[in-house]
C-alpha cells in the first residue's frame, strides 16, 4: 500500500505540472493531493502545518486562474464587455475541438465583447484582448512555479525519508 500511495501521490505530482498548461486539469489541487498522498504514508509522518499551507496556497491559485485573465483585461483598459468576453471566450475555449482554443479562446472573447461594448474602437478592443493574453500567461506562469515547489516538496520528503522505502 505504502508504494501504491507512493506512485500514485508521484504521478500526481506529474500530472499536477501537466495541469499548470492544460487548463482543462487544475494543476496546484493535483500537485497538493500527490502531497497529500506522500503524508498518508507511514514513511512520512504527518505535518499538518505543511498540508494546511500548501492546500491554502493550492486553492488560492485555483481561483486566480480565473481572476487574472479578467483583471488583464480590466488592466489594459477593458470593459465589463471585455471582462465577460474573457471568462466566456475561456470557458468555450475549454469546449471548442480547436488547436489552442485555451489561449485563443479568452483573446478572442475580449476583443468580441470590447467590439459588442463599442464597434468604432478597435485600438482599446485589441489592447484589452492583448491584456487578456498577458493575464492568462501570468496565470499560467504562476500555477507553474506552484507546482514545480509542490514536486520539490515531494522530492525533499522522499528523499529524507528514503531509509523507510528501501
Amino acid at each position: 500500500m505504502e508504494y501504491f500511495l507512493l506512485i500514485t501521490g508521484f504521478v500526481c505530482m506529474l500530472v499536477g505540472i501537466l495541469g499548470s498548461f492544460l487548463p482543462v486539469l487544475p494543476g496546484p489541487p493535483i500537485s497538493w493531493v500527490g502531497l497529500l498522498l506522500l503524508y498518508l504514508t507511514k514513511a512520512v509522518p504527518n505535518d499538518y502545518w505543511v498540508l494546511g499551507i500548501t492546500l491554502l496556497i493550492a486553492v488560492i491559485v485555483a481561483v486566480l486562474d480565473y481572476v487574472i485573465p479578467a483583471k488583464g483585461t480590466k488592466r489594459f483598459g477593458g470593459s465589463k464587455y471585455g471582462i465577460w468576453g474573457t471568462n466566456i471566450g475561456l470557458v468555450i475555449g475549454l469546449i471548442a475541438p480547436i488547436p489552442l482554443g485555451v489561449i485563443i479562446g479568452p483573446f478572442v472573447g475580449a476583443l468580441v465583447g470590447e467590439l459588442i461594448h463599442d464597434s468604432q474602437d478597435h485600438k482599446r478592443a485589441v489592447k484589452a484582448a492583448t491584456g487578456s493574453f498577458i493575464g492568462f500567461l501570468a496565470s499560467t506562469f504562476m500555477k507553474f512555479v506552484v507546482c514545480v515547489i509542490f514536486f520539490g516538496l515531494f522530492i525533499m520528503k522522499v528523499w529524507e525519508f528514503r531509509s523507510s522505502w528501501f
